[in-house]
């Protein structure tokens, strides 16, 4: 049975001090330039949320902030290279950015282009297939679609 819930937000759901976003992202092998650092503190914030780089502009520009679109796509990208966000493909040019990186599923509704989470236990796989020759598998990422239901007529 797969179960809507909100996720539950980190232990700490204050925004870190800049010293600790500075510290967050040296120990993910990044230097703490402002710009990642204004970008984090949008982020790393402890809530659980899914962005897109032109969501996280949005949000960038309502703070006031400036940074450029290629600065937020390159960021995203980095963050996630280093463990601190993790890439949702929704398509082969379409991805958004999951703040929890902890294993987990998706239902993905394109109607509203919303993410949301399953708990990495409510999906049950009975079977997967051997992997080639000389692979193994790495992880499953289960994205499941969905619409509203309609109206019966």
């Amino acid at each position: 049975m797969v179960k809507l819930t909100e996720q539950k937000p980190s232990q700490n759901t204050k925004t870190p001090e800049p010293a600790n976003l500075a510290e967050i992202l040296r120990l993910a092998g990044l230097r703490p330039t402002r710009q990642r650092l204004a970008i984090a503190a949008l982020l790393l914030d402890g809530r659980h949320r899914h962005v897109t780089a032109d969501s996280l502009t949005e949000e960038i520009v309502a703070a006031g902030l400036y940074v450029s679109s290629g600065t937020v796509y390159n960021t995203l990208n980095q963050f996630t290279h280093a463990g601190l966000l993790r890439r949702v493909v929704i398509h082969n040019e379409y991805s958004l950015f999951d703040t929890n990186t902890d294993h987990h599923h998706h239902f993905y509704e394109a109607e509203n282009d919303q993410l949301v989470d399953i708990p990495n236990d409510d999906v049950v796989l009975a079977q997967l297939p051997n992997a080639p020759a000389g692979h193994e598998i790495k992880a499953v990422d289960v994205i499941i679609h969905i619409r509203h239901k309609t109206a019966p007529k």
